[in-house]
């Protein structure tokens, strides 16, 4: 078996580091945007192809194929770092984004919890000054209470009026007038107890109409 030159060497490590980078360079393809995806499929299969060399072509012209090799390598790596670092770049622009979002929402709900508790604060007060107010509402309403007290006078004229007529029933009977004693006899024996009693007499109630006749004549 021939020895192996360093050049030889050379291309073969240039070789594998193709198929390294071709191999890495189709994973990330996966995980990137289908724009990114597409700029980079051109290069990894310019890797690909650098490595498809036979041992002859290796073996006649190592150099050659290590140049060619290196350089699609090299092409890739910097592509792939490139984009690498823009995936990177976007999902921390996005994470950045997603925290703003998170801190936005934790402050509109410290700020709702803070109405809230100043809401809570303020009811008391709102109370105790309803309460006050109603209180002072009385006192409010008492000169509007007097003035029925002050129209009272203008009903004092039907009062009065109905007095005069009323008067006349309540008027006591006269006295009777003296009769004669010659015409007592003529009167019955409740109307001479009336006599008597209009007279002021005292003991009537018992006598008799001779009895009563003899003392109305007197």
């Amino acid at each position: 078996m021939a020895k192996k030159t360093p050049a030889q060497r050379n291309a073969e490590a240039a070789l594998d580091a193709a198929k390294d980078a071709a191999k890495d360079a189709k994973k990330l393809l996966k995980s990137l945007p289908k724009k990114s995806a597409k700029k980079l499929k051109p290069l990894v299969e310019e890797a690909k192809d650098a490595t498809k060399v036979s041992k002859k072509k290796v073996a006649d012209r190592p150099k050659k194929v290590a140049k060619s090799a290196t350089a699609a390598t090299e092409r890739l790596q910097e592509a792939t770092a490139r984009l690498e670092a823009e995936k990177k770049a976007a999902e921390k622009k996005s994470a950045a984004k997603k925290d703003q979002k998170k801190a936005d929402r934790k402050a509109a709900e410290h700020k709702a919890d803070e109405k809230k508790a100043a809401a809570k604060k303020a009811a008391p007060k709102a109370k105790d000054a309803a309460s006050f107010t109603a209180a002072l509402q009385p006192a409010a309403k008492t000169p509007t209470a007097s003035k029925p007290v002050l129209s009272a006078p203008t009903i004092e004229p039907k009062v009065t009026v109905t007095t005069p007529t009323s008067a006349p029933a309540v008027t006591p009977a006269p006295a009777p007038a003296p009769v004669a004693s010659s015409g007592l006899s003529a009167l019955t024996l409740v109307e001479l107890r009336a006599r008597a009693r209009a007279e002021g007499r005292t003991g009537y109630s018992r006598l008799t109409k001779a009895a009563l006749l003899d003392l109305l004549a007197r």
